[in-house]
């Protein structure tokens, strides 16, 4: 009789211990955050033609007053093209600005 007394009241108490148990522990609390990571993205910006260059063109025996002549114009096409080449690196460098806040993101500001 004893056996049976405590084994019909152990599945109760068993029970019971378990669902007060997990009144104890708190959930645990999820808090979202934003993370920026660099993502490397391919620079879609065509590389300007390198100009023909009027030294590139000489003829072999060249007087010193035409090799002046064709530096000169060298360094101002050299200008105008790494200006072009400053341009479309700018292009690929510069920051890509998101279309849409992260998940779990506002856009509101906080203090």
């Amino acid at each position: 009789m004893y056996s049976r007394k405590y084994s019909r009241r152990w599945p109760v108490c068993a029970a019971a211990v378990l669902a007060l148990g997990g009144c104890q522990t708190a959930p645990a609390r999820v808090e979202l955050q934003r993370v920026n990571v660099p993502v490397p993205v391919a620079c879609d910006e065509p590389e300007p033609e390198r100009p023909v260059m009027p030294t590139e063109q000489l003829q072999p025996g060249a007087t010193v007053d035409q090799f002046t002549q064709a530096a000169q114009a060298e360094i101002e096409r050299r200008e105008a093209y790494e200006i072009r080449l400053a341009a479309a690196l700018a292009n690929c460098i510069r920051p890509i600005s998101p279309s849409l806040p992260a998940a779990g993101t506002t856009t509101e500001s906080h203090p």
